[in-house]
């Protein structure tokens, strides 16, 4: 019964996605195709934040306080945004067909903003009316999404969803492959699980629409936290997505400091001074070009490491995260596998510092196909500055010390595929790699073992022979081959009959194709 219930919600979640973008390509021809989802994002935002005003108006009558309904702080009190009337669903779902729809949008998303500190700089300011989208395909939109019932939606990511999906389909109508695209879901749940962000601060420098700051939250609520014991930090360049991160933070009552502009995290780091405890990120894959030689040459990120080259900004990403985390913080990041092995423009340098410097707690190899969006092969990187477990967090949390030790997990053979193209990791498989993790970190009656085939706990002069490489297939090695039981001697007769029985079926083919060649005039 339960495995119809999660494919009838997956079957609901993705004819949800596709109304939405069969009703927004609809809009082809008078909005840019990288305008579509803002466009929808934004909609489904008002009516989210609708859903939930209307949900909480209803609790007020039903406890008999018609008196304060009007009032704000009965909504902010349980984080629930104050709507007046012209910022409703019901009134923009009212006056959809008429003419000036996009003017009553864009006042609705502005008096919203007005109303609630939490929403500065999110919405789109004018955006609906400098559009110029004609009035019938607003409405159409507005329609579908009238029809989908989002405050329902408590487990799923509704705004990021919806970005991963359409930035699936832009990137694939635009010929764009990389970086700016959503993380998905069950690795975010990975890293969060494997990292356990249960109190400090968590920092994303690369945040995208929210997600990674979601799914903590979302951990530490189901592992009975409290998220007041937990502080967010983040930063995005792009002006748009910025907003999004924003949104998603707002309709979930997180607060989170994103900066007070979107900016380049390398060129603006808006949290120079922060110590994170705890850093999530999915920076984008292989950035080229994102400085020139001259710039950022002694930058106090790069302190005890070469500079990272400007033709790729992985490792800048790496040891920006590095220079960012306490002195008993952790990292867990998404790279492209390349990392892991690159040797070009002193990278392969880069690593041998960090490695030498005794950083690398963990390193995951994930399966393909579990990004919408690109195929390039993924891995996990884990970072701890505190490997020894000599921080009071740590002795909390019951570390070992595990100087000069680093685990290597393959991961590539597990994943379920949910359509012919896309991947997911399933629960079971995100709880059979934390528990590997967490029991060979953890003092415990558990003891952890290597495992041929997926798991190796190497030492820092393993790692040495292997040329400072830190790819999990170098470390694991094969899986044994399971014994069927069936004796050596039988397995040979059994094949050698089959073998031998093929040769007679071969000749009798041949002497076939030699009579009919010579009847065709071809024989010897």
């Amino acid at each position: 019964m339960a495995t119809n219930k999660a494919e009838k919600t997956e079957k609901n979640q993705k004819s949800f996605e596709e109304a939405l973008w069969d009703s927004a390509n609809k809009l082809r021809g008078s909005v840019e195709s990288s305008e579509y989802k803002h466009v929808v994002l934004s909609l489904i935002f008002l009516k989210f934040a609708s859903d939930k005003f209307e949900a909480r108006r209803q609790e007020l009558i039903d406890e008999g306080k018609e008196n304060y309904l009007e009032m704000v702080d009965f909504y902010t009190a349980k984080n629930v945004f104050y709507l007046p009337e012209e910022s409703r669903w019901s009134y923009i779902k009212q006056h959809a067909k008429q003419d000036d729809i996009a003017i009553k949008i864009d006042t609705a998303l502005h008096t919203v903003e007005k109303n609630n500190k939490a929403l500065k700089g999110a919405l789109p300011d004018n955006y609906y009316s400098r559009l110029g989208m004609q009035s019938k395909d607003l409405a159409s939109l507005i329609d579908t999404i009238s029809n989908i019932d989002i405050s329902s939606d408590k487990e799923n990511d509704i705004v990021g969803r919806v970005y991963e999906y359409f930035l699936g389909k832009f990137a694939a109508s635009e010929g764009k492959g990389g970086g700016e695209f959503y993380t998905p879901k069950c690795i975010v749940n990975l890293i969060a699980e494997m990292i356990e962000p249960y109190k400090g601060k968590i920092y994303d420098p690369c945040c995208g629409s929210g997600g990674m700051f979601v799914q903590s939250i979302k951990f530490i609520e189901s592992h009975h936290g409290n998220s007041k014991d937990i502080s967010i930090y983040g930063q995005e360049n792009t002006a748009t997505t910025y907003k999004l991160a924003k949104m998603n933070l707002a309709i979930r009552g997180i607060s989170g400091n994103l900066g007070d502009v979107p900016g380049n995290t390398f060129f603006k780091d808006q949290h120079p001074d922060l110590k994170a405890d705890f850093i999530m990120a999915n920076p984008p894959f292989n950035q080229k070009d994102w400085r020139d030689k001259a710039e950022l040459v002694d930058d106090p990120r790069w302190a005890g490491y070469d500079t990272p080259p400007t033709g790729n900004a992985n490792y800048a990403w790496i040891q920006h995260m590095i220079s960012k985390l306490s002195e008993h913080g952790t990292a867990g990041f998404v790279l492209a596998n390349g990392s892991m092995s690159t040797a070009t423009s002193g990278e392969g340098v880069i690593r041998q510092q960090i490695i030498d410097n005794d950083l690398v707690d963990c390193m995951i190899a994930l399966p393909g196909q579990l990004f919408y969006t690109t195929q390039i092969p993924v891995c996990l990187w884990f970072i701890n500055r505190d490997k020894q477990a000599q921080s009071a967090a740590s002795k909390e949390r019951g570390f070992r010390n595990r100087k000069g030790e680093t685990l290597f997990i393959d991961a590539r053979n597990m994943g379920s595929m949910i359509s012919r193209t896309h991947k997911e990791l399933t629960t079971d498989d995100i709880k059979t790699i934390t528990d590997t993790y967490h029991t060979w970190r953890t003092e415990s009656d558990v003891t952890y073992e290597d495992e041929a085939g997926y798991c190796k706990s190497a030492t820092l002069d393993e790692i040495k022979a292997n040329d400072y490489v830190l790819t999990p297939g170098r470390y694991v090695g094969a899986a044994p081959i399971e014994d069927d039981g069936i004796p050596f001697e039988t397995k040979m007769t059994e094949l050698s009959q089959t073998l031998y029985g093929q040769m007679e079926e071969s000749e009798k083919l041949d002497a076939v194709i030699r009579k009919n060649l010579g009847v065709l005039g071809y024989g010897e």
